[in-house]
């Protein structure tokens, strides 16, 4: 019992050192023990790996998951690092992650998003990019422009990157959906070159011109 206690004292330490950003705590508690790269909170809310993520800290994503954390390990919403990652924008952090080879079509719990929905909603680009660029193998894409379009070599390739991005949350909610219900017209065009479906439907707000026209009329009227 007291070698597991202690196991959990360090494990705590390291959610703090992940959360806060001390890479030294952080190498240190992890030289002792490598194994708490794998340590989630408890009843599983969320590992270091996660917080590290979230805070951007790409160090320490780094660093835990050279020492075995599970890139693709959820925390209670079912969330992983990538998710986190993007919803704040944290785009070298996805770099790190797709490096360690993440899954990037993983949903979480709550609503059934994925890593997309999370970089769309809150207008993260570079992270749609980043996403995307690894989504299919990158001697099968031509090529990432600053521009954001993705050119697939063929119509199967083609086919399942528009799949992914296509993808519905719950609700019917897309990834175009979101980008264009916030008004974040980088993100709409960008997800429009990659053939976002422009039609598709959702439970509530209609398809997806819908909300494109009323974000471009709100700009519109409201525009100082």
């Amino acid at each position: 019992m007291g070698n597991s206690f202690g196991c959990s004292a360090s494990g705590e330490r390291l959610v703090s050192a992940a959360r806060d950003g001390d890479f030294v705590e952080a190498k240190m508690l992890l030289d002792c023990n490598p194994c708490l790269a794998k340590y989630s909170t408890f009843g599983g809310l969320n590992s270091p790996l996660h917080f590290a993520a979230a805070k951007g800290h790409n160090e320490i994503v780094g660093l835990l998951l050279e020492n075995g954390a599970d890139v693709n390990s959820r925390n209670y919403c079912g969330q992983t690092a990538l998710m986190q990652a993007c919803r704040y924008g944290h785009w070298e952090v996805v770099q790190t992650l797709l490096l360690f080879r993440c899954n990037v079509t993983r949903a979480d719990y709550l609503a059934g998003r994925t890593a997309l929905h999370f970089a769309a909603v809150n207008g993260h680009a570079r992270c749609i990019r980043l996403v995307l660029a690894d989504f299919l193998p990158s001697d099968k894409l031509n090529s990432l422009p600053e521009t954001g379009v993705v050119t697939a070599k063929n119509k199967s390739e083609q086919s399942a990157l528009s799949k992914f991005v296509n993808k519905a949350a719950d609700g019917g909610i897309t990834a175009l959906h979101m980008a264009a219900l916030n008004g974040l017209f980088d993100c709409v065009q960008l997800l429009l070159d990659l053939e976002a479906n422009v039609s598709a439907v959702t439970f509530h707000y209609g398809t997806s011109m819908d909300m494109i026209g009323l974000s471009f009329l709100s700009a519109f009227f409201f525009i100082d």
